[in-house]
């Protein structure tokens, strides 16, 4: 009797074991692994400027470099479009970070830096020193990277003689290392309260619209 009784309570016992689950490996499906692939497979557009790159206040699918993305993809371009904006960059501390930011190759470089230089009132011969080093430093490591240099103009409160020699060092930098220019990003932006934040400087996510407008012109040259 003992032993009917404590066999049966075995049984019972290892019916009530919870039962092991086999665990499942997860697996990349064929169309993930083919868009990894094709991912690997574009060429690199990196935007290196400071918070007008970035898209101060706005949503990162705002700024104009996701809208130029938009039109890679629409248009079905092998290219990929990374936002190395950075508010508050100038000149001297986007030459210290490039270093960092070519840790990874790319095809396409947009220059968009000196707007912070402009209103802090650096000297333009400084500001002009950081940018050949910026240009030179992607060059040497890069050779066969296609440089676009954006242009900016600063509001004439420095006095017309800083205002003019500070618009000067893009097209001529443009000429001198002859890399193709944005004559000026913030074309039909600037000035328009409509189409910047309540600080008068950074683009709403109207005036973004306008930019990428700007920068196709010249990168869709180079494409």
């Amino acid at each position: 009797m003992n032993r009917s009784i404590a066999l049966i309570c075995f049984v019972f016992l290892f019916s009530c074991q919870p039962e092991k689950k086999t665990e499942k490996v997860e697996t990349s499906k064929p169309n993930q692994t083919k868009d990894i692939q094709q991912e690997s497979k574009k060429k690199t557009i990196l935007f290196f400027g400071n918070s007008i790159t970035a898209g101060y206040q706005l949503d990162l699918s705002e700024a104009f470099p996701a809208l130029i993305q938009e039109r890679l993809d629409s248009l079905a371009l092998d290219y990929r479009a990374v936002n190395a904006g950075l508010s508050g960059e100038t000149t001297a501390s986007g030459n210290s970070r490039i270093e960092w930011v070519m840790k990874n190759p790319m095809d396409i470089f947009v220059l968009e830096l000196g707007a912070n230089d402009g209103l802090r009132g650096i000297s333009t011969a400084e500001t002009r020193k950081n940018l050949k080093a910026i240009i030179e430093k992607v060059k040497a490591k890069f050779p066969d990277c296609r440089i676009v240099l954006a242009g900016m103009m600063i509001p004439p409160n420095m006095g017309q003689e800083y205002t003019e020699s500070f618009q000067q060092i893009y097209p001529e930098l443009s000429e001198e290392y002859d890399i193709p220019l944005i004559p000026f990003l913030l074309e039909g932006v600037a000035g328009n309260p409509e189409l910047n934040l309540a600080d008068g400087i950074h683009p709403t996510a109207e005036g973004h619209k306008i930019l990428a407008e700007n920068v196709w012109k010249v990168l869709s040259t180079l494409l």
